[in-house]
């Protein structure tokens, strides 16, 4: 009788990113829809919001790799750490990449809109509609900012539960971008 491919531990959407991940083009019209543009980052802190159980499969998935003799160099608790830390760091970047961007995007918005504003010198009611999508885009610009504060809170949280369970982990020192995050993260903890 033929073995069974074995299969992973737990649903694999959960274990591990989508095998057919849908491509998201982030465009200025995602940043002036708040609730599109929240729902996006929000899927993109699943990985930090399931932290501690994405660190509990990946050190199964490296015991499973020692037991089939597939594993790499270092201990299984090391290549579970330095596999989800590196997810963690693509993850914040692309995150980091989106809110700079859409913080951009509005600032941009508001600044055309008071060059506009300036230029409709004696007609009330273009000033007013003007105003209006001004005060409108002060209130994105609000949100899409406060996405800066909520952010910090999420990392701060997951490298707290990376670092209970990833306690002697160090980025290497020739990723010099993971190593830019990790000493970002360890000045904020102080």
């Amino acid at each position: 009788m033929p073995s069974k491919p074995q299969q992973p531990l737990g649903s694999l959407a959960v274990q591990a990113p989508s095998l057919s991940p849908q491509l998201v083009h982030v465009s200025q019209s995602t940043c002036h829809n708040l609730s599109l543009f929240k729902d996006l980052l929000r899927e993109y802190r699943r990985l930090d919001d399931t932290i501690t159980m994405r660190l509990n499969r990946s050190n199964a998935q490296f015991r499973d790799r020692d037991r089939a003799g597939t594993a790499g160099k270092g201990n299984i608790q090391d290549q579970a750490c330095a596999y989800i830390w590196k997810e963690l760091v693509e993850n914040w970047k692309r995150r980091t990449e989106i809110v700079d961007y859409c913080v951009g995007v509005v600032d941009q918005s508001m600044d055309e809109k008071r060059k506009a504003l300036d230029g409709q010198e004696g007609d009330a009611r273009a000033q007013r509609k003007t105003q209006a999508a001004l005060f409108a885009d002060e209130v994105k610009r609000s949100q899409v900012h406060n996405e800066l504060s909520v952010e910090k809170i999420v990392r701060q949280r997951s490298l707290d539960a990376f670092q209970t369970r990833c306690r002697y982990f160090s980025p290497p020192t020739t990723d010099a971008e993971a190593r830019k995050w990790w000493d970002t993260a360890q000045s904020r903890e102080s």
